[in-house]
């Protein structure tokens, strides 16, 4: 015995005595406290010290024995066991300048200016978790049978309600699968569609890092496709690579830069994945989310070939925690989507999408963004109108404001400093492609960006920008 062993007994405690001496010796040996030959008291002798039953300790000593921790002997008496020591094994930190570096700084928060996650002031806590509490208690009243794997339908119904309302999308519930979120919808996507590695797929640059490497990850050769004031641009990729498979696209906002893809090049986009038989991923990531004016209707309500497969999700209008999104499957492909799902990539957990079901079929959906874009208009005009005296190149994008910089200015290094100060803009250079395209600047998100912390925030980050730049 390297220290003095001390059990400490809660005889208050609904854990059985036996079970406390157990764990408590079980964890003295794990924790070295007892090494490896350390002579035990006997149970008899442990039970006198203790004030417990004889019987209580020979039920922890029995259990200690089968789980080959100690070893009793007539002629020695009970020894801790002989186990080799092992190293204790920590988690590496990622690489430095690996995907998996940057995706955890991306999403590290709650931090002023973080891109991807909604307001904390106009997030319904209190309604939701008592939803959620009762789609619970649904949930495990249930019969214990598998769920379907395509999501609940009472939730699909809802969906395709919404969609038809708010989205010009006009689908059956059928068409639906429910997700984990965009990335599950974008892997299952991939899967159903059976892209053959080293098939070409056309991506927006600047575009979501996540989704380029997901592409990548899925053997893909992507070819980035500039953006402008009207989109991806569409004329590029005819040019560039006009035998592409696939095309993976914002068209409601783009991101990053905001821009809404223009009813031409949605037509002349469609006209070619019809002829050329290539297929269309629709991101739709901010939904009906557009700040000023109704939202565009989605390149999917445009669709008479089926060649888009449209994804959203709840994690800008609701919240990321929730992991849920939807694909909606063009109809010849439904039944293609559902049995890779089925296989593959099934839906998740019954209780988070009840809760969802419920709080769009009561209406709290629809109030709860107005809400919410009154709230981020307001702050997003906040930020505008701060930053713009102070800085040459502001200008809103989607839910964000994009702050150019200086050629070659340091954006991943500003964001790093900035995030010590518990704020969290985005590097602009990310999205893009390659370094060669890359243009430096800061999103910032105006969903997270209070009102009262838009002056203090927006100081502290000029403050690193002149000392960097």
């Amino acid at each position: 015995m390297t220290k003095p062993l001390r059990l400490v007994l809660d005889r208050s405690a609904k854990t059985p005595l036996a079970e406390q001496i157990h764990k408590g010796i079980r964890a003295a040996i794990e924790n070295g406290v007892l090494a490896p030959g350390a002579r035990l008291p006997s149970w008899q002798d442990l039970a006198a010290q203790l004030g417990v039953a004889r019987g209580t300790v020979r039920s922890a000593y029995e259990k200690l024995a089968s789980a080959q921790l100690i070893v009793a002997a007539r002629a020695t008496g009970t020894h801790v066991a002989d186990r080799p020591r092992f190293p204790v094994r920590r988690d590496k930190a990622p690489a430095p300048g690996s995907f998996m570096e940057m995706y955890q700084e991306l999403i590290a928060g709650p931090a002023i200016f973080q891109m991807g996650v909604p307001s904390r002031e106009t997030f319904p806590a209190t309604l939701l978790a008592r939803m959620h509490a009762r789609a619970a208690r649904v949930e495990m009243s249930a019969p214990a049978i598998y769920p379907d794997p395509r999501g609940e339908p009472d939730l699909r119904r809802e969906i395709a309600a919404y969609l038809a309302l708010a989205r010009g999308i006009e689908c059956m519930p059928s068409q639906i699968i429910m997700t984990s979120g965009f990335a599950g919808g974008l892997g299952l996507a991939l899967r159903a569609l059976g892209l053959e590695q080293k098939k070409k797929v056309w991506m927006e640059d600047p575009g979501f890092p996540f989704t380029r490497h997901g592409l990548a990850l899925a053997g893909l050769s992507i070819v980035p496709i500039p953006v402008d004031a009207d989109g991806i641009d569409v004329d590029d990729g005819l040019r560039h690579a006009p035998d592409a498979a696939l095309a993976v696209v914002t068209p409601g906002q783009q991101a990053p830069l905001g821009s809404t893809l223009s009813l031409a090049r949605r037509v002349r986009l469609l006209d070619w994945a019809t002829q050329n038989k290539a297929w269309v991923i629709e991101d739709d990531y901010l939904s009906e989310l557009q700040l000023k004016g109704r939202a565009t209707p989605a390149l999917a309500s445009l669709d008479r070939s089926g060649r888009v497969v449209h994804i959203g999700s709840f994690s800008k209008t609701i919240s990321p925690a929730l992991r849920l999104g939807f694909v909606v499957a063009p109809a010849a492909l439904a039944s293609r989507f559902a049995e890779t799902a089925a296989c593959l990539a099934p839906a998740p957990g019954r209780a988070v999408q009840l809760a969802t079901a419920d709080f769009i079929r009561e209406g709290h959906y629809l109030r709860h963004l107005r809400r919410t874009k009154r709230a981020y208009a307001a702050q997003g005009e906040a930020l505008l109108k701060y930053l713009g005296p102070r800085t040459v190149n502001v200008a809103m994008a989607g839910l964000a404001a994009v702050l150019r910089l200086p050629d070659r200015a340091p954006d991943l290094a500003i964001a790093r400093e900035a995030a010590a100060l518990g704020l969290a803009p985005t590097p602009l250079s990310l999205w893009y492609a390659s370094k060669a395209s890359a243009r430096p600047g800061l999103l910032l998100g105006i969903a997270t960006s209070p009102l009262r912390r838009i002056a203090a925030s927006s100081d502290r980050l000029l403050q690193i920008i002149d000392r960097l730049t």
